[in-house]
């Protein structure tokens, strides 16, 4: 190819080539860039599915892998950015392929040795390190190949080498595709050990393309070289690359975290925001966006005013509706944000520089929710921090200079903090009766907030004031601990009319006690389990059945929440509990909070860690084990497989029974574990609770529970007594194995069911 020559647009290109030349390098760029993006994000699901039995099927798994893949990709971008600055193009192609040669050497993906066992404390630093050893190499090397085709496509001589940005939303469109094909084809029909095969061949196809692609580049000496009338970008508009990416990354680890709190730590969930957030950048970076620039910031303030007088208090009432207004509210501030930066974009030789400072944006937005934040706030206080983070940093925000920046801030700022400060001093308890006229008064705020819309600080400051009034005051609840750390919020609240005690997960109830109800009312020296442990319902069926004909049994429990089963426990038994959270293990036995553990079994053993792992290792052997370990709603899906049974029944007596609680708004589970019983010869019997009564005045709630055994004998009376029934596996539901699972499916099994 002859050297290089100046053309407008400020950069250096190859003069024009034959027409079958420029179609066929434009097909060979694109089908690279599209390729290498639907490899990188099949990997990241792929492997986070891959190490969630080692660490507890926590939401926080997915955040931190998500931080450190966007730290993979600043890596990437900054030795894009390194080797097209200081390399002609034809030595950063042999060095780019010798570096995909390394990647290859590290496939096929796994986890790396020395990453068995997690430990019981700084998990999520191990968590960082097993990512970075385990596919830290590949994804960096399939990071860098975008930015760096685009930079070679500036030599092929194509009419379209003026704009290599719009390639950008071609490799967008390979990672949507690939967030779209991973939970709906890829994941029910493929075994991870099929899915990393196929990914392997997938990145050897990659490999050829490349050097294709760099065959077509082979002549050109400096495709990047600046004209000498090209404007270099200011250190302002630099600044804001990052700023303008880093909100949108922050919100998409927020998000994730926040719907995936109460249904699973499952690709299937996880896909939605990031699908979304890739899908934005599709849509702006391009000559002809589908929205046009400044339409997303006008249609902001219809999502983020319902949002925020809802996101502290109806995701468990309205939870489908709730999810839908996050994710529009988010890829509205996706679009928003990502179309400023796009027309902010530099020049093209620019180009390495520009992804490099917006992947910057991303591991910096990446880090403060899914790292600093849970050490930082008790709650999801990143959350609305980012909402209004997302507000200041797009246009006119500060237009009007510091003066009218406070006149317009202070009226939500001030009735804020007022309102702060109220709940500070006066501890005031507002009764469930207030809910209605709170939720009245919430939607008038909202409305009086939109009639702000035009004002953009004005707007802001009343959002602050939103989230702080449905943060603190909760109708029928006062708040008296809450306490986050890697598996989620957990908050210690007391009713308003101070008779019971209740623990959240999330938004799920975990357990409640009776702490009071009036002068005459003498408490139980034992407290009464409630909730799904009433006694009467199914686990106390469960309990008694096990007792049977051999009398005191030995049980395992795994998953504590209050204890409330520790008040099951005879004098003449041994009961062990399983608990993967030590703050979990802290409000159980605290008795300021509830007195299960402190009163019935304060003698109880306690095992920190993953049930998979400590359990295998214990040396008893077990009448009872219970699967009672759930992290809001939100399943740990590798306590349901196949591998999972085959290590409790390593620990089961010889006639003993495996009792697994399944209630779930979400997900029908009771098929699966029918389906992983049957596969291995055993008996399944289920039942499905109607006897508990109004929740709200005796904190009793219906459970749904499967039992499973070597044989019907061993379940002893449990199948006579009244609701319980043979449950015989579906046919179209295969069961889990750590290699397998289809959470996607037993979420629309129990939608229809319903």
């Amino acid at each position: 190819m002859s050297e290089p020559h100046r053309v407008s647009g400020s950069i250096a290109i190859a003069p024009s080539t034959p027409l079958m030349t420029q179609r066929f390098a434009l097909t060979v760029f694109s089908t690279t860039f599209f390729l290498s993006a639907l490899l990188l994000f099949t990997l990241q699901p792929m492997f986070a599915k891959m190490v969630l039995p080692r660490l507890g099927g926590s939401p926080s798994v997915w955040s931190i892998a998500m931080v450190m893949f966007q730290t993979f990709l600043f890596a990437g971008y900054l030795y894009a950015h390194l080797i097209a600055r200081h390399l002609r193009t034809g030595s950063a192609a042999i060095l780019h392929l010798a570096f995909l040669g390394l990647a290859g050497l590290t496939l096929p993906l796994g986890i790396a040795a020395g990453y068995t066992t997690p430990p019981t404390q700084g998990l999520m630093l191990w968590t960082a390190a097993l990512f970075a050893s385990s596919v830290g190499i590949p994804f960096i090397a399939l990071s860098a190949t975008a930015p760096l085709l685009q930079h070679w496509f500036l030599a092929t001589g194509h009419p379209q080498a003026n704009n290599p940005y719009v390639f950008y939303a071609t490799s967008n469109l390979g990672s949507f595709s690939a967030l779209l094909l991973y939970p709906f084809v890829v994941e029910p029909n493929f075994a991870i050990s099929t899915q990393t095969l196929l990914w392997s061949v997938g990145f050897s196809v990659l490999a050829l393309c490349v050097g294709t692609a760099a065959c077509l580049t082979a002549g050109a000496k400096e495709c990047g070289r600046l004209n000498a009338a090209e404007e270099s970008p200011s250190w302002r508009q630099r600044s804001m690359w990052p700023l303008l990416t880093a909100v949108p990354a922050g919100l998409c680890v927020a998000v994730t975290s926040f719907i995936t709190t109460d249904l699973a730590s499952a690709p299937f969930l996880w896909m939605l925001p990031l699908a979304l957030y890739l899908l934005t950048f599709v849509a702006v970076f391009r000559e002809k966006p589908w929205l046009p620039h400044g339409a997303a910031q006008r249609f902001l303030p219809y999502v983020i005013a319902p949002l925020a007088i809802s996101l502290f208090g109806s995701g468990k009432t309205y939870w489908f509706a709730n999810i839908l207004l996050n994710l529009a509210a988010f890829t509205l501030i996706s679009l928003a944000c990502h179309g400023e930066a796009y027309r902010r974009r530099p020049q093209p030789s620019h180009l390495t520089e520009f992804y490099l400072w917006t992947s910057f944006g991303g591991v910096l937005g990446g880090a403060f929710a899914g790292l600093a934040a849970p050490h930082l706030f008790n709650n999801i206080y990143e959350y609305p921090l980012l909402i209004v983070a997302a507000l200041a940093v797009l246009p006119d925000f500060f237009s009007g200079g510091p003066r009218r920046l406070i006149r317009e801030a202070a009226p939500g700022l001030i009735v804020a903090s007022l309102t702060l400060v109220l709940w500070l001093t006066i501890k005031a308890r507002l009764p469930l009766s207030a809910e209605k006229p709170m939720q009245m008064a919430l939607v008038a705020l909202a409305a009086f907030t939109l009639f702000q819309a035009n004002r953009p600080v004005r707007f802001a400051s009343l959002v602050v004031f939103a989230f702080v009034l449905t943060g603190l005051w909760r109708p029928g609840l006062r708040q008296i601990e809450i306490t986050r750390d890697f598996f989620g919020v957990h908050q210690v609240v007391d009713t308003a009319d101070g008779t019971h005690g209740l623990l959240f997960n999330g938004t799920t109830i975990h357990g409640a006690e009776l702490i009071g109800g009036g002068a005459d009312q003498v408490l139980p020296q034992r407290p009464e389990p409630l909730t799904y442990y009433y006694r009467g319902g199914p686990l106390s069926d469960v309990i008694e059945a096990a007792r049977g004909e051999y009398g005191p049994i030995h049980a395992a429990l795994v998953g504590l929440g209050t204890g409330s089963l520790a008040c099951y426990e005879r004098f003449d038994e041994h009961w062990t509990f399983f608990e993967i959270d030590r703050e979990v293990v802290r409000i159980a036995r605290d008795p300021r909070y509830f007195h299960f553990m402190s009163a019935c079994a304060p003698d109880a053993k306690v095992v920190l860690g993953d049930a998979r792992l400590t359990l295998l290792s214990s040396s008893q052997h077990y009448d009872l084990i219970v699967l009672d370990a759930f992290s809001s709603d939100a399943i740990p899906v590798h306590l349901l497989t196949r591998e999972a049974f085959a290590g409790y029944r390593t620990r089961l007596a010889p006639h003993g029974m495996i009792a697994v609680h399944v209630s779930n708004r979400h997900m029908e589970l009771a098929s699966v574990v029918a389906a992983v019983a049957a596969a291995d010869g055993l008996v399944t019997y289920e039942k499905q609770d109607k006897d508990a009564g109004n929740f709200t005045e005796d904190y009793r709630a219906n459970a749904e529970v499967v039992t499973v055994a070597r044989s019907i004998e061993d379940l002893g009376d449990l199948p006579s007594r009244r609701g319980w029934r043979r449950l015989t596996p579906l046919p179209d539901v295969a069961a889990w194995t750590d290699d397998y699972s289809d959470v996607l499916h037993a979420m629309l099994r129990k939608g229809f069911s319903d």
